[in-house]
């Protein structure tokens, strides 16, 4: 019974999403799929003058929060859609109405009414979002706090919308594979694993406490602090922080109350910091984020998106990058496959003419000219030709540079993101040959061979005893050979199809030339079927060798 009512519902939101895939000349994904057999939806062309990726977008905010969030997370994802789409994306709104039953779910989460847990709450929410919506209230202590509040029954309309998306990028698969470089299934993956950590307020809250670890000796950065005794994984409290959007500071009413500029260097810096030295960093610092207390503090909140580096991405990463300065090709191709961006199917010959072409479209042109954005779109457009896949975490990393490279230059347009990240890899290059992370390099290296060594004898007594008991097996892969097995296969069948026909031959003029058997018109039925039954099969071999050659 809930299956069949689990199928009623993803039948009503599959009628509605096509609904509004339709109305907005999306239909393209409907007519060719099974579903139009089975829902007849009317055509509707209302909104004809707009430009495909401006349809998506208002498609998306209409279908609600989990495509909201979808196109969100999408815009993050440059590698995933062409640049027109990512522009669109980024515009995406998510002022969804609030929601009223929020009582009950802190009642039921933190296990106690809110007249008891609060002094003041604010039934009207500051912010209501995708996914969840804030309220501003006091603990009895005087202190105030923003509770940011789960929407009811998220979990399950994602996880219902998950699976329509899912038959739609089988579709996609299906249909757009050749024509389509992008791909559709990472897309998907991508979202699952980034609306699942978003959906855990319990780790957005670690988020928090782990910013304000990296920047406890830097004044004019800010994080909300974490009310540990009233966070569930539908349920966070944090310090309430009162500032403006870092893009409204400009205004003519704020002039003498914040400085842009400093605004600007600052919010580079601190992104900067969080990737190249934390090696943690908020994946998504749109203005909506950043908060600015005058007049040049900077406060970071809605931390749900953020990545993670590891030390050996961090280095690579900052090769390529040097590469990319100075102009070097093979390095840029070399330090792609050490990242795994780049593989050894990949033709070498030609990434490297266009990584060629695309760095000398930059040669002798003055940092304050470059524009972070520019150059990792025309990275990403060779990528997509030649068909890489960017790992998640640098895609974040390219999104949160353009991001906050893009804020720097709506609020100081003298900003210059690119003066701002040379010093920084210049000072990270330097530091890794300092004598203390040489030290610390040089005590690993000796302990990871000492303990190879200490693990040697040991392992060739194993393979020595494996030996003795006829225990030691390989293993070996063949890779190309499938193609040659299927020929041998097919020319095996071919000729023991070709003996049972010379089986049948000789059988049957065995049993006419001896009279075996009943006659028919003088001659033996059994050896005029063999004859018959040899010729028919014989047709189908010849056929079967005909349709298997290359003409």
């Amino acid at each position: 019974m809930l299956v069949n009512l689990k199928n009623l519902s993803k039948f009503k939101r599959s009628k509605q999403i096509l609904s509004v895939l339709v109305k907005y000349g999306l239909e393209y994904f409907i007519y060719h799929s099974k579903v139009s057999k089975l829902i007849r939806i009317p055509k509707k062309t209302s909104y004809q003058n707009l430009t495909l990726p401006e349809r998506l977008r208002l498609a998306l905010e209409e279908l609600g929060p989990t495509f909201i969030k979808f196109g969100q997370i999408l815009s993050t994802r440059p590698d995933f859609l062409p640049p027109a789409f990512i522009n669109e994306l980024e515009k995406l709104q998510d002022q969804i109405p609030p929601f009223s039953n929020f009582q009950e779910i802190v009642k039921q989460e933190l296990g106690q009414p809110i007249n008891k847990l609060f002094k003041h709450f604010e039934l009207k929410p500051v912010a209501a979002a995708s996914l969840s919506q804030v309220h501003r209230a006091v603990l009895p202590n005087g202190e105030v706090v923003a509770v940011k509040i789960q929407r009811p029954n998220i979990k399950q309309i994602i996880e219902l919308d998950l699976e329509i998306l899912e038959d739609l990028t089988s579709f996609l698969k299906t249909h757009l594979h050749n024509h389509w470089p992008y791909r559709p299934k990472l897309i998907i993956e991508e979202f699952k694993r980034a609306i699942k950590k978003e959906l855990d307020f319990v780790n957005e809250a670690y988020n928090y406490e782990k910013f304000r670890m990296n920047f406890k000796d830097i004044n004019y950065f800010k994080v909300p602090k974490v009310y540990w005794n009233m966070v569930s994984s539908k349920i966070l409290t944090m310090e309430f922080i009162q500032g403006t959007k870092i893009d409204e500071i400009t205004r003519p009413e704020y002039k003498n109350i914040f400085e842009p500029k400093k605004v600007a260097k600052r919010g580079a810096k601190i992104i900067l910091k969080q990737i190249f030295e934390d090696r943690f960093f908020h994946s998504d610092p749109h203005p909506a984020n950043l908060l600015i207390l005058p007049p040049a503090t900077i406060a970071m909140i809605d931390v749900g998106q953020v990545g993670y580096l590891d030390q050996k991405t961090i280095d690579k990463g900052i090769k390529l990058l040097n590469a990319i300065i100075n102009q070097d090709e093979e390095q840029c191709v070399f330090y792609l496959e050490s990242l795994g961006i780049a593989t050894k199917e990949v033709n070498h010959k030609l990434l490297e003419q266009d990584l060629r072409e695309f760095l000398n479209r930059y040669s002798g042109i003055p940092l304050g000219k470059l524009k972070i954005r520019n150059i990792g779109q025309n990275l990403l457009e060779i990528m997509v030709k030649h068909n890489l896949v960017l790992p998640a975490n640098l895609a974040l990393i390219t999104k949160a540079l353009s991001m906050a490279e893009t804020i720097g230059q709506q609020i100081d347009p003298d900003f210059d993101m690119i003066s701002t990240l040379k010093p920084f890899i210049k000072r990270l290059l330097v530091k890794r040959f300092a004598p203390q992370e040489l030290l610390k390099k040089g005590k690993n290296f000796l302990q990871r061979n000492l303990e190879l060594v200490e693990q040697l004898p040991q392992d060739l007594i194993n393979i020595t005893e494996k030996l003795k008991l006829g225990k030691l097996k390989f293993t070996f892969e063949h890779k190309g050979l499938e193609e040659l097995i299927k020929e041998i296969n097919r020319s095996s069948n071919q000729i023991s199809f070709s003996l049972v026909i010379a089986a049948l031959i000789v059988g049957s003029s065995l049993i006419l030339q001896q009279q075996i058997g009943p006659l028919i018109f003088g001659y033996p039925i059994f050896g005029i079927a063999g004859y018959i039954l040899a010729s028919i099969l014989g047709l189908g071999l010849i056929i079967s060798i005909l349709k298997s050659r290359n003409w």
